[in-house]
């Protein structure tokens, strides 16, 4: 042990006279290696995919993609599958580690099969231990692998926070670039089907003020795909959130590969008089509101901010500087939630432009009720939305 002890003495003394020798660090450093992968729209360092990410990119006009003509209807949940198997099938260093991932196929079925396919080896079951999950994961990606951890329900995440925000978040950071942290955790967020206070959370705000974590929350099935394929070939730890109400639902996805850019919001209906911002569930209330503000005069434009981290503040400002008008949609809590850092953002880039307050439409600060009338009044709805939204017209005088 003295030896061991004297060993490590020696070589703290001599790296910290090492240290000492320096010259003062420079103060942009300060900002740089907070990401591994530079660029919001980087989608696949190491993966060879850097130049069908840019291609894809100059096609974008206006913040929206262009659309490819071959595409297959596919449910949210079948989008992510796939996603998940491409990535599997490409690069055995993949791995699925949650609670019940396997026989079971996850607690909402998103890795129903893959059990059969891949073995026992690759889809792994865990102990109900979320701070093990992610930690575990956390180590594994330090090491060279590519964890693709679930966690159950987004409330769960708080269990894992430290090891989530403090560790995998920060650790290319603190070790100045030299480790990398390619870690993908799916989780499923949002209320809508009665499972109370501790199972219904919107935590997607939370996460998002912590430097170094991605967080993504796909709307559409094509999304979906496009985005976690993009997360994937990622060397950051990623959030990717998906909603429990959307695992149903579907939509055209490409035959054709695609990798969609993160940080790019994207505008799903356009109109000229207010503008909706929303992510995840939130738009297709969000559109729904809009049919009904439709056929009442009111052509209101949709933007999907499709991740919160990195943010799209620029689009949401320039669609309303168009409408001069902002309704901001959110299934989290009100109070500092994303409605919250979207209307600062507008207001420091188009506050000239506006002619009416901006506004948000969000959870009420309680906790999630599970009855079914308690729930539908403290969560966002259609008829919320729309109220908000002539609220802010009728601003305008």
């Amino acid at each position: 042990m003295q030896a061991v002890e004297a060993k490590a003495r020696a070589k703290i003394a001599s790296v910290l006279a090492c240290c000492q020798g320096l010259p003062p660090a420079r103060a942009e450093t300060a900002f740089q290696r907070v990401y591994a992968s530079a660029g919001l729209g980087q989608t696949a360092q190491g993966h060879g995919l850097e130049a069908r990410a840019t291609e894809q990119k100059a096609t974008q006009e206006r913040g929206l993609e262009a659309r490819a003509t071959v595409c297959e209807n596919k449910a949210y949940w079948q989008a992510i599958q796939e996603a998940l198997c491409e990535a599997l099938d490409r690069d055995r260093r993949y791995f699925i580690f949650g609670e019940d991932v396997a026989e079971y196929g996850g607690c909402f079925k998103v890795t129903r099969g893959m059990l059969e396919r891949y073995g026992k080896q690759r889809i792994i079951n865990t102990p109900i231990s979320e701070a093990a999950i992610i930690g575990v994961s956390t180590g594994a990606a330090m090491g060279g692998m590519r964890p693709l951890a679930e966690i159950m329900f987004m409330d769960f995440v708080l269990l894992a926070a430290d090891q989530l925000c403090n560790h995998a978040a920060k650790f290319h950071y603190i070790y100045n670039g030299q480790i990398r942290i390619p870690l993908v955790v799916r989780t499923a967020m949002g209320g809508y089907r009665g499972y109370g206070a501790t199972h219904s959370q919107s935590l997607d705000s939370l996460l998002m003020k912590f430097p170094g974590l991605r967080v993504v929350t796909p709307w559409s099935p094509r999304d979906a795909k496009g985005l976690l394929k993009t997360c994937l070939a990622n060397e950051d730890p990623v959030v990717f959130v998906e909603h429990k109400a959307l695992y149903g639902t579907s939509g055209p996805v490409p035959v054709a590969e695609e990798y969609i850019p993160l940080g790019q919001a994207n505008i799903v209906r356009e109109g000229k008089d207010v503008t909706l911002c929303a992510n995840s569930y939130m738009v297709s209330l969000s559109l729904q509101a809009a049919e009904v503000l439709a056929r009442e005069g009111v052509q209101a434009e949709v933007v999907d901010l499709r991740c919160l981290a990195p943010l799209d503040r620029e689009t949401v400002a320039k669609s309303a500087a168009k409408t001069q008008a902002l309704v901001v949609v959110e299934e989290g809590p009100y109070t500092l939630g994303v409605g919250a850092e979207i209307a600062a953002s507008v207001q420091e880039l188009a506050f000239g432009y506006l002619d009416a307050p901006i506004l948000r439409v969000a959870a009420a600060d309680t906790p999630i009720p599970s009855g079914a009338e308690l729930e539908r009044a403290v969560l966002p709805s259609v008829d919320k939305i729309v109220a908000a939204v002539k609220k802010a017209l009728a601003a305008r005088g």
